[in-house]
């Protein structure tokens, strides 16, 4: 028992530790990238360079009922996204990884402006009283620019990278489980809070590939280990 406890205590400590590296610098850091990004974004959806194109619907969308609940769960992303670059003890890996995320946000915010898309208008009413953070959302992050999801391609990034991480870091089997089981229920989310259809998350999650399996060849992850 005291050995397992020892583990535990290591892996968590660990990852407290290269969380702490940097720390303000990373905060800094991501939250300026976020603020980058999302004037960029609001750029792109008020100036579409080609009429907007709406998603169609499939049988996975209409089997999937309107859930206001999960907006917690699509929000978390703003904190998942986050763990990856925290980890990274080296500013070199992390501006690199930077730099391939920023690539993926770049390739999406092009594919939005030469084909912009938007989900179907909804066919649902939120009580804002009861749902206040509808409101925020709708400010936000408007439910055009859907398809690929960036939502989805940023998940599922982070979810490869952290599944790179998390074993070297001595993280147990349940913990790098986890990881997966986070971002499967952003995925999830997203249509369920109708801010996306299920093409849009086929297509984010194709984009967060496209990038995450390169970034992983090119970023100098190994420098990191102690």
């Amino acid at each position: 028992m005291t050995g397992t406890v020892g583990v535990g205590r290591w892996w968590a400590a660990e990852i407290v530790r290269h969380l702490r590296r940097h720390f303000w610098l990373k905060t800094i850091g991501i939250s300026a990238f976020m603020g980058v990004f999302f004037v960029a974004y609001f750029q792109v959806l008020r100036n579409p360079g080609a009429p907007v194109f709406e998603m169609p619907l499939t049988a996975l969308d209409r089997a999937i009922d309107f859930q206001p609940a999960w907006l917690a769960a699509y929000l978390t992303l703003w904190v998942y996204v986050g763990i990856p670059p925290g980890l990274f003890l080296h500013l070199r890996a992390l501006v690199a990884y930077g730099l391939w995320i920023g690539a993926l946000c770049i390739a999406g915010l092009t594919i939005f402006y030469l084909w912009p898309t938007a989900v179907p208008p909804p066919d649902y009413s939120v009580d804002l009283a009861r749902h206040p953070a509808f409101a925020i959302l709708q400010g936000v992050d408007a439910a055009g620019n859907a398809c690929p999801s960036l939502h989805v391609a940023t998940a599922v990034f982070s979810a490869i990278w952290l599944h790179h991480w998390l074993p070297r870091l001595g993280a147990p089997v349940p913990v790098v489980a986890a990881n997966w089981l986070w971002c499967a229920l952003i995925l999830f989310s997203t249509v369920a809070i109708r801010q996306h259809v299920a093409l849009d998350v086929v297509a984010g999650a194709a984009l967060g590939l496209a990038f995450a399996w390169p970034a992983l060849r090119w970023v100098p992850v190994d420098a990191d280990r102690h």
